[in-house]
């Protein structure tokens, strides 16, 4: 998601600035490849890039691709073999033995449903969305693009000549179900329904020096941030000016202050032991998916016999979202490495994976694109 609001951005910005742009799309990949489809990168007439499409090697060749889309006005399929050991500027500097097949799109300003007003629909809100992009990769082949959004169930189609209203409701729900991304074939065109999780929430219960770091970690992954304190000297927003909100609250407040949801997080690190407890009665039923314990083995069990006490159930399913002591094993000590191990851990949990190093890693790097 912050790789889509960073290419909003910018195309904001190149727009007040009088320039025009192109939308580069990783649409399929066959093999392997340093990105994968629903990559994007924004390219300003004047060599401006956002975000990207590979690890740098495909950068250069894509910049006067999307350039001459610009001048043309035109969308073009680009496929780059970087596969062949014997291609110098891709495979060799590459090394990922992969296919990919990138989108140039022109970006029109003039129209108001044009991709980047598309994508910037789909993080409007704290829903999960899909976003559609039709192509082909047979020779002289026209191009459709980005075309169409699901968000709140409802598809919003540009244009209906390559596929039905229906068809594409049936396939965004199943996209919907798997939570993952999916490519189909309709035709002579490929459809790639891109799925983009919420925007991740992470509140972190306490304004002490630690926090800081946390706060910062997750910003760069541009998550919302919000950090939550009862002492008015620690709630400001002036020592966490990374913060999407500093609010100054007692732990039944917090719950009434934001949405939570799947996608919101908490870490419990105010060294209060009765609010963080106060806190984890109030979330501990909530639909989120981590709560994370700062402290000892010995804090969590304490806090789970308070529970007990209190008439408060923790079953299996309330067991798997407590992580205390929180972070992943890997020797942290430092308030920064701490950090670093927090988001690991709570990246690895919203990802469904185990924290394992890619090197003892059996299957491949990135999870295929499902194909129905």
């Amino acid at each position: 998601m912050k790789e889509i609001k960073d290419i909003v951005k910018a195309y904001k910005k190149a727009y007040n600035d009088g320039l025009k742009t192109a939308l580069a799309t990783v649409v399929k990949v066959e093999g392997s490849s340093y990105r994968q489809a629903g990559a994007r990168m924004l390219v300003t007439e004047d060599g401006q890039l956002t975000g990207a499409i590979s690890g740098g090697c495909l950068e250069g060749d894509a910049l006067r691709k999307a350039v001459l889309a610009i001048h043309q006005k035109s969308k073009k399929l680009v496929t780059y073999d970087t596969s062949n050991p014997d291609d110098v500027e891709f495979g060799v500097q590459l090394g990922c033995n992969g296919i990919v097949h990138i989108l140039f799109e022109y970006i029109d300003e003039s129209c108001a449903q044009n991709p980047i007003h598309l994508l910037e629909k789909s993080i409007e809100n704290r829903m999960a969305s899909i976003v559609i992009t039709s192509f082909s990769i047979e020779n002289r082949s026209m191009q459709i693009g980005t075309v169409g959004l699901m968000n709140n169930h409802k598809v919003t189609l540009l244009t209906s000549d390559f596929i039905t209203d229906t068809e594409l409701q049936n396939l965004s729900l199943q996209v919907l179900e798997k939570k993952q991304s999916v490519l189909s074939k309709i035709s002579s065109s490929e459809i790639l329904l891109q799925y983009i999780s919420p925007q991740t929430t992470l509140l972190i219960a306490g304004a002490g020096n630690d926090v800081k770091p946390l706060v910062e970690t997750a910003s760069i992954l541009g998550w919302k941030t919000i950090v939550a304190d009862g002492r008015a000297t620690h709630a400001l927003k002036k020592r966490f000016p990374t913060a999407s909100e500093v609010i100054l609250s007692k732990p039944e407040e917090i719950i009434h202050t934001i949405e939570i949801d799947e996608a919101t997080v908490f870490v419990l690190m105010t060294h209060n032991y009765n609010y963080d407890l106060a806190l984890l009665k109030l979330i501990i039923d909530q639909p989120t998916k981590y709560i994370g314990l700062l402290g000892p083995k010995t804090k969590l069990n304490r806090m789970l016999e308070d529970l007990k006490n209190d008439g408060i159930g923790v079953g299996e399913k309330e067991l798997n979202k407590l992580y205390g002591p929180v972070g992943m094993d890997i020797g942290a000590e430092t308030s920064e490495e701490i950090a670093i191990s927090v988001i690991a851990e709570i990246k690895a949990v919203l990802s469904g994976k185990k924290g394992l190093s890619l090197r003892d890693k059996k299957e491949k790097i990135h999870t295929e694109i499902i194909r129905i």
